[in-house]
């Protein structure tokens, strides 16, 4: 594995759980145990209920394609080979919505309602990033 040179994500004491899954190759994602409702990005406090208590639940990782863009430019050197890549909102089945990149197709063949799943990147040996590719029927 060569050097990761793209910026990473600084996980916080919120974050962090989200985080350590994906190293897992598991995505967990943030439950309200008062109403039940995912939230995401992780808060301390439910916005639904105003609950201080939540746990971190494994979900499938599957879902459609919300919104994307296709990325042409290279904002910084680091992003110069990976051009052009898709930049999306995927919604998962359980209702909440992640930011990530579709990988495993070009650019040209996503689209918005496109069914989804989730793979997992190693960039690092500390870190890994979720990312969605088409499903194959």
């Amino acid at each position: 594995m060569g050097e990761y040179e793209k910026p990473l994500p600084i996980p916080n004491e919120d974050t962090k759980p989200f985080w350590d899954s994906l190293k897992e190759h598991r995505l967990r994602i943030e439950k309200c145990c008062q109403c039940g409702q995912f939230r995401f990005p992780p808060r301390i406090i439910c916005p639904y209920c105003m609950s201080l208590e939540s746990e971190w639940v494994e979900v499938k990782g599957e879902g459609t394609v919300y919104s994307f863009t296709v990325v042409h430019h290279a904002y910084t050197p680091a992003y110069e080979g990976a051009l052009p890549y898709v930049v999306a909102i995927v919604e998962l089945e359980e209702g909440i919505r992640l930011v990530t990149n579709i990988v495993g197709c070009k650019p040209e063949q996503v689209e918005i309602g496109m069914r989804v799943e989730l793979t997992f990147e190693d960039v690092t040996p500390e870190f890994t990033l979720h990312r969605f590719r088409p499903v194959t029927l």
